[in-house]
């Protein structure tokens, strides 16, 4: 066959196209920093902001009219303690501004909360902290887990997604939420989520990063997954669909791409992938240096993961995306 003749013209190609990218597919998140006036812009991610609570919704209208259906909101508390009690809390940051931006924009966005608790713990891991393992306490975390689940669906959530690697989270959210009257949220699970070092301009929005000490790692390797393992990352995406996942996550994406791929043809699921902040800032400030061109390698690689199997992205990018498309 002679594939050049199906290359030769822009609305040819266009035409014999396997895949693409359009806003209805991706995700923004936001970052919503307690006691902030105003914006912060993140020095690791250019672009991108901790927003207080005078400003969020502002830039969720502004994701709205360009046509962005779903955010991801991350809290950043005044008060962070051993446990994570903000999270806990009803009136907490993040379940109020889910009841701020639903009261004001209602079903024109959708509202994905982020369950876990390194932004609000002073040690910023994912959970509470059992000193003899040197680790997080998966029983312990899965109780204050439940609770946090409940408090973000009463608040408005339109979908839960717990993203702190806790064995059989899946199915203890999915009790909790079913006997509390929310069989109908969503759980979007981060079903392979990589200790990898693509997180670190995330840890500076977030304000999340592990500290160390005599009884904390100083990483979260004893509860994330290893890149190095392939078949452990497909059997953990398949044991949160058999707890009841309805979205399954790869997280990174970039680096990932066979596990993606792998993933999608085992489950035959929703696929999510998390662009997450590190691939976006070597591509935003390699942009921003004049190294390569921004828009062009932005859509290229969100294209890529459409064609590894993702049915939806969660992606800085989402606002740069829009803006281009419009």
């Amino acid at each position: 066959m002679n594939f050049r003749r199906l290359r030769l013209k822009d609305n040819l190609r266009d035409l014999v196209r396997e895949n693409s990218v359009s806003v209805d597919d991706l995700i923004m998140p936001i970052f919503i920093k307690e006691g902030l006036s105003g914006k912060n812009e993140i020095s690791s991610m250019p672009g991108i902001y901790q927003f207080g609570e005078d400003s969020y919704l502002d830039e969720v209208a502004e994701l709205i009219n360009l046509g962005i259906k779903a955010v991801i909101l991350f809290g950043i508390p005044e008060l962070k303690d051993s446990c994570g009690s903000d999270a806990l809390n009803e009136n907490g940051l993040i379940a109020r501004s889910v009841r701020k931006i639903k009261e004001k924009f209602g079903d024109k966005i959708l509202v994905i909360t982020d369950l876990c608790f390194c932004e609000y713990t002073d040690h910023g891991h994912c959970g509470i902290i059992n000193p003899k393992l040197k680790s997080v306490d998966n029983d312990a975390t899965l109780e204050i887990s439940a609770k946090q689940a409940i408090i973000q669906a009463e608040a408005g959530a339109d979908i839960i997604a717990p993203s702190g690697m806790m064995d059989n989270i899946i199915s203890t959210l999915r009790k909790a939420l079913d006997e509390n009257g929310y069989s109908h949220i969503p759980i979007m699970s981060y079903s392979t989520k990589f200790a990898s070092s693509f997180y670190g301009p995330f840890r500076d929005a977030a304000e999340s990063a592990p500290t160390e000490s005599e009884y904390l790692p100083k990483d979260r390797k004893t509860y994330q997954m290893d890149y190095a393992n392939r078949f452990e990352a497909i059997r953990e995406s398949i044991e949160d669909m058999k707890q009841g996942a309805d979205i399954l996550m790869v997280k990174p994406a970039l680096a990932f791409m066979d596990i993606i791929r792998e993933i999608k043809d085992a489950t035959k699921m929703p696929m999510c992938v998390y662009n997450v902040s590190g691939e976006y800032s070597m591509v935003k400030n390699a942009g921003l240096n004049g190294l390569i061109d921004y828009e062009a390698m932005m859509i290229e690689i969100l294209t890529s993961f459409k064609r590894a199997g993702a049915d939806m992205i969660i992606s800085y990018h989402s606002k740069d995306f829009a803006k281009i498309q419009k």
